[in-house]
């Protein structure tokens, strides 16, 4: 055993036997194991030491363990002895204990003071800081106050100045306008701002907005009066009379009432957003009045158009035809062509008339008085076109209504009746159910309509007049209205002049197609003399006095489709009533009269240059050309009827399938029957025959078409044609017979040449 080991299992026995007594080792348990301890090092190094001092330590245990367990005796002897030598210490020692105490005690007591002293001041820093969170809320609250002040004061409070304007302020001076339109805007200010929670409940701020309240019903009703007077003073204002404008025959402008009124416009907007009720019975008030003044206006301005349309003695009521027109136009082609157009290249420099008047002698009086109607109806025109879109424009800004809201119409609303306090509404049964406009622009053309309700009217008479007058003047009328027409709705489509312009322009287009079917009429109703040659028919001639005219008119118009459309129909008709009258011809042949017709037709669609019209000049052309040669054939076969009659036998004989060589076998056609016939035309005969036929043909052809040297002509080249067709059947059908006709084609010619000149 090595002697760690033994000192281990010595200190185990040690700590588990209990000092002077033995135990076995039987009886050490499992609660000694428990309460072991290990030694620590230092204890380790001194039981080491002490082993090595007494050598028998390892090989007699017992005697070893007794031998400590004597020496510790002496030790704890001696420990007792040092104790009890050492009482008069100790003694010393609990004195300065107890006083110790006493003066730990002292300083509780002193502790607890302090603690007293300190708890008193931790009360009076709590009240302290209590009190200055009390100040701070104080002072909170009151900046919070302060700024509800100032907020009141700075937005609830009116100017003495304000008060002044809206209450006693000159609505009649510049300045005093400028001071109100500032003091009611001050006022809407106040009277529209945002209140915070509780305001409402002051009484101060009640009091405010009382008074705001009768500040804003007392400058109303003194806007409102004094508006109403100024609109009344207009509409029964006599000074613009017409009389003034009679000569130049224009229309009083109303600018400066227009320039005068509109300085209240911003009260007027003012007006409208604080008393609706107020604003329609001056919409009301201002509609009613100026439509008394324009009607008076208007009605005179077109009694004097009338009278410089139609004249004013009977014999000039007479001329223009006031109770009807044919519709005719008399005034001749010459004349007509006397006419200069204005080479203006603007298509709206429009204010003068289509036709220049020019050098115009008596005979050119109806296309003269057309022109006087077509630049009065253009006066007419460009007088009412500025003032309607002036008042719509002044409407728009005086009364506001640029903007697209929802509203109810003044006009839709009762009528006014004027009282000292204002204007106070009465409603009358049929007024309360009130209609609603999506588009402020809906109230301007609702307001424009009542001011101009005449216009139309008016407008509609003098189109009346003028057609009465000549129904021609329906061209002029088209080209002026469509004109104008287009320009309104280039301005704005939905305005009240382009709507009303529109209106008329149907009536117009009424009157144009009116006009068109009356010339029909007149080509169906067309009785030609049984006694006299036919000639160039009337519908014709006027079909192409019609042309030029409207050609002239409708120059860069903007309803050229229209004009194109009647000139179909209005061709068609020629067509179709010349055919018509052709047949019915019993002095002049049917082909004359077809052919002077259509070459007439043909000859004025080539200088017109109609485009819309250019398969009718091919047809006018087509049939001139067809009814020429069949006269031209059927009059030859007059002067050689017998040879004409015995070369179709011929002919007949070939066709039937006899042989050319065989023909003059035949008894009816043989060489002596070909001489005989021939001996009865010599030349003389034939000369004599072909005087008697232009006779003929110069009794049958009128003189304005000229078309007698072109019928001759033609025929000359016919009976050319007809001789040569005569030798080749000779030489054909009697060949080496020597049978030649009496004249030769040299002599023909001398014989056309010398009747023509001598004609």
């Amino acid at each position: 055993m090595s002697r760690t080991h033994f000192l281990c299992l010595f200190l185990m026995g040690l700590e588990s036997v209990p000092s002077g007594e033995s135990q076995s080792v039987a009886g050490g348990d499992e609660d000694a194991l428990d309460d072991y301890q290990e030694l620590s090092t230092r204890e380790e190094q001194d039981i080491e030491g002490m082993m090595e001092v007494c050598e028998y330590a390892i090989s007699n245990a017992e005697a070893f363990a007794e031998q400590l367990s004597k020496e510790l005796q002496v030790l704890d002897g001696a420990n007792i002895q040092s104790i009890m030598a050492s009482e008069k210490q100790v003694n010393i020692l609990m004195q300065l204990l107890d006083e110790a105490l006493g003066e730990v005690d002292t300083i509780e007591g002193k502790l607890s003071s302090y603690e007293e002293m300190l708890q008193s001041v931790k009360d009076q820093m709590d009240q302290i800081s209590q009190s200055n969170r009390l100040i701070q809320i104080s002072n909170t609250n009151n900046g919070k106050l302060l700024d509800e002040i100032q907020f009141l004061v700075n937005y609830m409070d009116l100017s003495k100045g304000h008060i002044r304007a809206l209450q006693d302020g000159d609505l009649t001076s510049p300045k005093g306008i400028e001071a109100c339109i500032n003091a009611s805007e001050a006022l809407l200010q106040c009277m529209n701002v945002a209140l915070r929670p509780g305001h409402d409940k002051l009484s101060a701020v009640k009091q405010q907005q009382l008074l705001f309240a009768d500040l804003r019903d007392t400058f109303a009703r003194r806007l409102t009066n004094h508006l109403n007077n100024v609109f009344v003073h207009q509409g029964h204002d006599q000074s613009s009379t017409l009389s003034q404008h009679t000569a130049e025959l224009t229309l009083p402008k109303h600018n400066p009432l227009h320039r005068d009124l509109l300085r209240y416009a911003k009260l007027m907007e003012w007006l409208k957003n604080t008393h609706r009720e107020k604003y329609e019975g001056l919409s009301r008030t201002y509609v009613d009045y100026m439509s008394r003044l324009y009607e008076r206006e208007i009605k005179d301005f077109f009694e004097i158009a009338k009278i410089k349309m139609a004249g004013t003695t009977k014999e000039a009521k007479g001329k223009f035809g006031l109770h009807g027109s044919s519709g005719k136009l008399t005034g001749s082609t010459s004349s007509l062509n006397k006419l200069t157009v204005q080479g203006s290249n603007s298509r709206r420099s429009q204010s003068s008339s289509l036709l220049d008047m020019g050098n115009m002698s008596a005979s050119d009086l109806d296309v003269a008085d057309r022109t006087k109607f077509d630049k009065i109806f253009e006066q007419v025109l460009s007088e009412l076109e500025p003032l309607c879109l002036a008042e719509q424009d002044f409407i728009s800004k005086f009364f506001k209504l640029q903007q697209h809201l929802t509203v109810t119409p003044p006009l839709a609303q009762p009528e006014a009746e004027e009282t000292d306090g204002g204007m106070s509404s009465r409603v009358p049964p049929q007024a309360e159910h009130r209609h609603s406009f999506s588009s402020e622009k809906d109230l301007v053309r609702l307001m424009m309509n009542k001011i101009f309700q005449s216009i139309e009217t008016e407008l509609n008479s003098l189109i009346a007049l003028g057609d009465k007058i000549d129904s021609f003047n329906s061209l002029y009328m088209l080209v002026k209205m469509s004109h104008h027409v287009w320009t309104a709705e280039n301005v704005d489509p939905a305005s009240y002049l382009s709507t009303t312009l529109g209106n008329v322009l149907v009536t117009v287009k009424r009157n144009f197609d009116k006009c068109i079917s009356g010339q029909i009429r007149q080509m169906e109703e067309e009785k030609i003399s049984k006694k006299s040659k036919v000639g160039i028919l009337p519908f014709v001639t006027r079909f192409e006095e019609f042309a030029e005219l409207a050609e002239t008119i409708f120059r860069n118009a903007e309803r050229r489709g229209d004009l194109d459309k009647a000139y179909v129909k209005l061709i068609r008709a020629v067509f179709m009533n010349v055919e018509k009258v052709a047949n019915e011809s019993q002095k002049t042949p049917r082909d004359v009269v077809m052919m002077e017709n259509f070459h007439h037709i043909f000859s004025t669609l080539s200088r017109l240059k109609i485009s819309c019209l250019d398969t009718e000049r091919r047809e006018a052309k087509h049939k001139y050309t067809d009814h020429l040669q069949s006269y031209v054939i059927n009059s030859l076969g007059q002067p050689l009827e017998k040879l004409n009659h015995f070369f179709e036998g011929v002919e007949a004989r070939v066709a039937q399938g006899v042989r050319e060589e065989e023909v003059s076998y035949q008894l009816a056609f043989n060489k002596q029957e070909l001489r005989k016939v021939i001996k009865e035309y010599p030349g003389k005969e034939v000369k004599k025959g072909l005087d008697n036929l232009y006779k003929k043909v110069d009794k049958h052809l009128c003189e304005e078409e000229s078309l007698l040297q072109v019928v001759w002509h033609s025929m000359q080249d016919e009976f050319i044609r007809q001789y040569k067709h005569f030798e080749d059947l000779i030489g054909r059908c009697y060949p080496g017979s020597g049978i030649t006709m009496e004249f030769t084609i040299q002599d023909m010619l001398e014989y056309f040449s010398s009747i023509a000149q001598s004609h």
